[in-house]
């Protein structure tokens, strides 16, 4: 090896590790940053000028990645949706249920029953009502907190949509970046970076797939094939609702101008918070309000009374007055929110006895020990009456049962939720802990190579010292 070819080749080794030294120190910045793909110095050797750096590589693995992509949408579609559950089960009074109508609803039979046994008691009576105050004071409170449930989960949505615009927007600028590093045939790995970080957050807001064209240009779509990205942005449009009552229907969000449907069920099909949270405003929330309904409807037709004729609202009727029909197994949407105690029997709670609160007194002989309607009101409660199969729990059963059966369903939807949560956490745990093992960085790996990058250092610096000391001595001989 002549001097000449022996000191070109001390300067590649020199450049060299000075490039995978800086390869390196970064990469040890950016251990445990999720945002971050590993670097390595990509070297060619040839017989002239041995090893040199050619291009700085980033660590990939597209099948790792659209994994960890898939796991994170199932992940934030059911825990969005398990949050949401948690929200009706603090409704009810969480463990206990003490704030669900079927606690009140028995505190009421057990007042009636009381009552029943001493129909003379005029203390007995007022308890007798206040008890049936409650029940509908506790229909009125879910139906109005179910109601801000939907309103929050709609302001849910609209922050999710503008955040995915905003998203979208980031990518195609980053996207620009990495198509013009490309074409240029230039370093474009933080424009990657920065282009698969963002991938990761839409992926939590709606489940999506990818695909790569010319020059690393790529394209986005939600799993069900509605275009998210390709070369622009497309529009995510919403139209929030600011105030919700049982009858308002929320507004649907589309993408690309195509209607993203809700998740079902409590393993949730949902893909990404959006799905999860439509489902939400729109599925679990209305039917968990159905039921309450139903209930108070139930309620109504339990203590109805008579006028002679036909059966009207007795105990229980409408806030506003209005008449409903009470004897057809039909959700009366909203019913339970303007469900009250009729006023004459907050003033008089003796007519509750004599069945006089709206209509005609059955007690015909005024006495004092009469028991018959208490005792009919009290088997009432265990007699099976129809329901309105559409609220999911049933077509026939006893008001109690009924009541019970709403908790029942609640809980069932938030267990299976809670399961299938559990088992998306960990499968997004894995993924995400296969990904960064395949793509990221090993601080014990980088110190090691940093050892061998000094050794090719000390063995470049000793040939350029023996070089040095030859040419002292060709000059010295020259001399």
């Amino acid at each position: 090896m002549s001097l000449a070819s022996a000191l070109s080749t001390t300067k590649n080794i020199l450049n060299n590790t000075a490039t995978q030294t800086g390869v390196l120190s970064t990469n040890v910045q950016n251990v445990g940053n999720s945002d971050y793909n590993r670097r390595s110095a990509a070297t060619v050797t040839n017989a002239y000028t041995g090893a040199t750096t050619v291009q700085t590589a980033r660590t990939e693995d597209a099948a790792l990645l659209k994994q960890t992509l898939s796991s994170t949408a199932d992940d934030a579609g059911q825990q969005t949706l398990l949050a949401g559950l948690e929200s009706v089960y603090t409704i009810m009074g969480g463990d206990g249920y003490s704030l669900a109508p079927s606690t009140a609803l028995s505190e009421l039979r057990d007042a009636l029953q009381t009552y029943a046994a001493t129909p003379g008691d005029v203390t007995l009576a007022s308890a007798a009502v206040n008890s049936a105050v409650d029940v509908a004071t506790a229909l009125n409170t879910s139906t109005t907190e179910v109601q801000q449930l939907r309103a929050g989960t709609d302001a849910q949505i609209s922050g999710q949509v503008d955040k995915l615009n905003k998203l979208l927007a980031q990518f195609e600028q980053a996207n620009k970046a990495v198509v013009t590093a490309a074409a240029a045939g230039t370093d474009g790995n933080n424009a990657l970076d920065t282009r698969e970080s963002l991938l990761k957050q839409i992926s939590g807001i709606v489940g999506i797939s990818t695909a790569t064209r010319d020059n690393n240009d790529m394209s986005i779509y939600t799993n069900g094939g509605i275009t998210l990205f390709e070369s622009t942005a497309r529009p995510v449009t919403f139209d929030s609702t600011a105030g919700y009552d049982a009858t308002t229907v929320g507004g649907a969000v589309y993408i690309d101008g195509v209607e993203l449907k809700a998740g079902q069920s409590s393993d949730t099909t949902a893909q990404g918070s959006l799905q999860a949270l439509v489902q939400l405003r729109d599925e679990v929330y209305p039917t968990y309000q159905d039921q309450l309904d139903e209930i108070a409807r139930g309620l109504i037709s339990l203590f109805s009374e008579t006028d002679g004729a036909s059966q009207i609202a007795g105990l229980f009727t409408t806030a506003t007055g209005d008449e409903v029909d009470f004897e057809t197994a039909e959700i009366i949407t909203g019913l339970a929110g303007i469900i009250t105690v009729n006023a004459e029997a907050v003033a008089d709670p003796t007519k509750l006895r004599d069945g006089s609160i709206s209509g005609a007194s059955v007690n015909t002989e005024s006495a004092s020990g009469f028991s018959t309607l208490l005792s009919e009101y009290v088997s009432g409660f265990e007699t099976s009456m129809e329901f309105d199969p559409a609220a999911k729990i049933g077509d026939k059963a006893t008001l109690l049962d009924y009541s019970t059966d709403s908790v029942g369903w609640v809980e069932e939807y938030r267990s299976g939720a809670t399961n299938a949560a559990e088992t998306t956490t960990a499968m997004l745990s894995r993924s995400t802990e296969a990904y960064s093992n395949a793509t990221g960085v090993n601080l014990d790996e980088e110190l090691i190579l940093l050892l061998d990058v000094e050794q090719s250092y000390k063995a470049a610096s000793k040939l350029l010292s023996t070089i040095d000391e030859m040419l002292a001595a060709l000059m010295e001989a020259a001399n």
